[in-house]
């Protein structure tokens, strides 16, 4: 079955003002009978409580805490550069669907696991990503930013090439994850007597082709 026809995806910058307008307006002006984010369990909590990811606690998760730390700092200077927070757009997905009192499902990979597949990375991309995590810690002017969405795609083929890996296991098996969990969310509908159901589901820019192939019934990143 094709489950893209049933699944809108929105595709964001976790950094962008524009991907947060996006979402709203897209969710409280289709009414999907439900929404699915980027998010899980203890993610969602943790923003929920504006609860934030402290050096001292990445240093207790040992090294993949650590890869963690860095990758949320390089998306706080981000934010800095654009204006928003990062994991506005899914703020606004959680308050959207609350708004109009439309099911919130959390589709992402429990980031215990994520963690556990970081900290198996090789040597030479955990030490790459610890010297390259250093540098936003570095007082840095703002650069000449063109269009954010074409920065991001650039940044995306960067880092697959950069971390081959990390690549894999942060975007290809999360969006098989994610894929997966948004088909049961379909087929529940469908079973439920729904018979066009529409869900809406906010992710990651990086995430979205990825997805959409999954849902169209191309192929799966992850051996069966």
């Amino acid at each position: 079955m094709n489950y893209l026809r049933y699944v809108k995806l929105i595709g964001t910058m976790h950094v962008s003002p524009r991907s947060r307008e996006e979402v709203i307006r897209t969710i409280l002006g289709e009414r999907p009978h439900a929404v699915a984010i980027e998010l899980d369990r203890a993610r969602f909590l943790g923003m929920e409580r504006n609860v934030e990811l402290t050096l001292e606690d990445s240093l207790r998760m040992g090294r993949a805490g650590l890869i963690n730390y860095a990758l949320a700092k390089v998306e706080e200077k981000l934010g800095e550069t654009f204006g928003m927070a990062p994991g506005e757009e899914m703020k606004a997905a959680i308050e959207s669907a609350k708004l109009l009192g439309i099911p919130l499902y959390l589709i992402d990979e429990d980031i215990s696991v994520i963690l556990a597949k970081i900290a198996s990375a090789p040597f030479r991309e955990k030490l790459l990503m610890a010297l390259e995590g250093l540098s936003v810690f570095l007082p840095l002017g703002k650069a000449e930013i063109g269009d954010p969405m074409e920065e991001y795609r650039t940044m995306m083929v960067e880092f697959k090439r950069r971390y081959p890996y990390l690549y894999r296991v942060l975007v290809e098996e999360r969006n098989e994850v994610m894929a997966r969990n948004l088909m049961a969310i379909v087929d529940s509908l469908l079973a439920r007597g729904i018979k066009r159901p529409r869900v809406i589901a906010v992710v990651g820019l990086g995430h979205k082709p990825g997805i959409e192939r999954i849902l169209n019934g191309r192929y799966f990143y992850m051996e069966k």
